[in-house]
């Protein structure tokens, strides 16, 4: 259902002389379905508010309540339940509680915070950058963290390093195992350049080995935590490659239910969680299950509790499946492919939190030669535990730092040197964030809730603010430019620190602690004050360009950088006389000649043919796509044509067709397709290899399930 009020989208709806009074209204694809529910209920009919139990849902069954007037009537009953069964539902029927209007508020604030911000900023952004730009109380803060680790990256200036591996035998046996080389004369030594390595190994020459010590200790290993919103997510793309959006998508479907052969059951409890809690009748069936599955080796005694993050909202219990006497196999055939997997991660991660340590064994075994000492590491499972169910994921794995199994090593014995291996490397700039990274330091940071994160991730991708690079985010140009100019002009808004102290003041709120009024009057005071100073006092022409100290080849005159439709580009200062612009490399900032070379050589090949509906010249453009035609007449004339680039494919299907790519109208995701069209319809979103690889990945495409799939661009 969703709301059935909102704050109206062509204006405010906030009377800031009034403590911030809101201003409602019904939205007109609303009405009917409150005229329907009015007609409904009779003066005997009991009303039950069944919406979820966290702010969004209190706000809306309040919504509710208001818009049917029913707030005056005594036979109103809010009920709440984590999980859709039956069981659930009528514990929540017999336990009926009032509105919980601290919830409401709590929601409310927030609501009208981030529409005063936005309501603010979106306007000065429209003025002073880009029509259809928008701000957000923390999806600008979003952006900013990525922007501010793409610049990071920029910065980022490479160091030189070397690795010295050895690889051994014992004396005794073939087994092989490698060693690092990690310390001289005991001190740790770090090896910058070719030549101290060469220096290294003709030290070594004919040197000795001996293992000098041999430590091994028991390690006991703990399961992670069962999921939370944040967590899910994070696990759900490391392991799944699902977006944010989708996992909140697939669970929801999960959360409502499926018909098994016993009826229509919900699969999950509610998936909007920052509670780690796990109720007692779940614990106990985890203990019997994990019993039958496993044996009772692999259970617990007492049930594992762990401790939630301050200012957690525990409302809810942690995501688990409502019965987990349904295994993944059991419920195999009721799912699509991507809600059983789903499924079976969080079916997974709940055992494995209430299942027994892993017990390893570690060895690290120490050998010298000529005052040169070499590492090597590796692990045993001696009890699998929880392993034999579930291992957590990891945004950032190290091939280099895997441990394998060492063979028997004692003191004093002298392995074998095979080879003795220098390798060249780097340091390595920061990582650029994934989905998953992203939502880890949103929630670290205090940035956001657990329902917030999944739409502030989708708006800046479809904003075009960020984009995916094989599952990375980096910012776009028109990202850095609006990040920019927020930063410098409001940076408390744009401050972390800012961000993470209005939701501790939401909770406060929640928590019948606050008066949100007085908190947001003391932002908005002089933030409005500011928003009217940048108004008057920047210019647009200040914002979105750049000098420069490149001089235009055809005029002599100065050339300046731009943002146009399509990002960054050289223009000359004196334009419209002089029309000469350059593309610009999106890393280096600089001119990129390959592409201006590119776009020479179409210009000879295809400009100058005449525009096909007013006469004149057509010349080649740099779009957001690539280079199309467009007529000199513009604006007067505003015919374009798509320059098609071929792949070097034929097409499969027709045989006559060569594949080019080409991108969908909304979004501009990229596909495949034959240059025949509308002739040949061939089309894959995937980018084949060989006309083969095309057919295959057409044959694939089409046995995909419609349902639960999603645009993952």
């Amino acid at each position: 259902m969703g709301h059935v009020r909102d704050l109206p989208k062509t204006k405010m709806g906030i009377d800031t002389k009034k403590n911030f009074e809101p201003k409602y209204i019904i939205p007109k694809e609303k009405i009917k379905v409150i005229s329907g529910l009015k007609a409904k209920i009779k003066k005997d009919t009991v009303v039950y508010i069944a919406t979820d139990e966290d702010r969004e849902g209190e706000a809306i069954g309040w919504h509710l309540v208001e818009a049917l007037e029913l707030a005056d009537r005594k036979d109103l009953k809010r009920i709440v339940f984590h999980e859709i069964t039956k069981q659930a539902i009528l514990d929540a029927v017999a336990n009926p509680r009032t509105i919980n209007k601290d919830l409401v508020d709590a929601q409310q604030a927030r609501r009208i915070l981030d529409r005063l911000v936005g309501y603010e900023l979106s306007p000065l952004l429209w003025k002073k950058i880009k029509y259809g730009l928008s701000a957000g109380r923390v999806q600008s803060v979003a952006v900013r963290l990525v922007a501010d680790r793409e610049r990071e990256i920029q910065a980022f200036k490479p160091e030189e390093y070397w690795s010295l591996i050895a690889e051994m035998t014992p004396e005794k046996t073939k087994e092989q195992f490698l060693a690092k080389l990690t310390k001289f004369k005991g001190e740790n030594i770090k090896v910058t350049n070719e030549a101290q390595s060469k220096e290294i190994l003709k030290a070594l020459e004919g040197a000795d080995y001996e293992v000098t010590s041999v430590e091994k200790k028991e390690v006991n290993r703990n399961p992670a935590a069962p999921f939370t919103t944040s967590t899910l997510q994070q696990e759900a793309a490391r392991k799944l490659g699902f977006s944010v959006k989708k996992t909140m998508m697939v669970a929801q479907h999960l959360y409502e239910g499926v018909e098994l052969d016993t009826g229509h059951e919900g699969l999950i409890t509610y998936m909007r969680t920052d509670s780690v809690n796990i109720s007692q009748i779940a614990l106990k069936q985890a203990q019997e299950v994990i019993a039958a599955q496993f044996g009772k080796e692999y259970g617990l005694s007492e049930p594992r509790l762990y401790k939630g993050k301050k200012g957690a909202q525990e409302a809810h219990e942690a995501i688990r499946p409502s019965d987990l006497s349904r295994t993944p196999d059991s419920i195999k055939k009721y799912l699509e492919k991507d809600e059983l997997r789903l499924y079976e991660l969080i079916w997974k991660r709940t055992l494995a939190c209430q299942m027994a340590q892993a017990i390893l064994d570690q060895v690290g075994v120490d050998v010298t030669a000529n005052d040169y000492t070499f590492r090597a590491t590796g692990q045993t499972i001696r009890f699998s535990g929880f392993m034999q169910v579930y291992m957590e994921g990891q945004d950032d794995e190290d091939e280099e730092d895997e441990e394998g199994i060492l063979p028997i090593l004692t003191e004093g014995e002298h392995p074998k040197l095979k080879k003795l291996l220098p390798e060249q490397h780097f340091t390595k700039p920061p990582a650029r964030y994934t989905e998953a990274s992203l939502v880890k330091k949103l929630e670290a940071e205090g940035i956001g809730r657990p329902s917030t994160y999944a739409p502030t991730i989708s708006t800046v991708l479809t904003r075009g603010y960020i984009e995916k690079e094989a599952k990375q985010l980096k910012p776009t140009d028109i990202g850095f430019l609006v990040n920019d100019f927020l930063v410098e002009h409001f940076p408390k808004v744009l401050d972390y620190q800012f961000t993470a102290r209005m939701e501790e003041m939401l909770d406060e709120v929640e928590d019948g602690k606050g008066t949100w009024q007085s908190e947001i009057r003391e932002f908005y005071e002089p933030f409005h004050k500011l928003v009217d100073d940048k108004m008057e006092n920047i210019k647009k022409e200040d914002v979105i360009t750049e000098k420069t100290d490149e001089i235009c080849d055809l005029c002599g005159k100065p050339m300046m950088i731009k943002f146009g439709r399509y990002g960054k580009f050289l223009s000359c200062t004196n334009f419209p006389e002089c029309k000469n612009a350059k593309p610009l490399d999106e890393a280096t900032g600089k001119v990129d000649e390959a592409k201006e070379k590119e776009v020479a050589d179409l210009q000879k090949k295809l400009g100058g043919k005449p525009c096909p509906k007013c006469g004149k010249p057509m010349e080649v453009k740099t779009g957001r796509f690539g280079q199309y035609l467009a007529c000199t007449d513009y604006p007067k004339c505003k015919t374009s044509e798509t320059i098609l680039k071929t792949i070097g494919i034929k097409c499969p299907e027709c045989g006559k067709g060569e594949l080019v790519e080409r991108h969908t109208k909304r979004g501009g995701k990229p596909f495949y397709g034959c240059n025949k069209y509308p002739t040949c319809k061939f089309a894959v979103w995937e980018k084949p290899n060989s006309s083969e690889h095309a057919a295959e990945l057409k044959e694939a495409q089409g046995k995909k399930k419609k349902k639960g799939e999603e645009d993952e661009e």
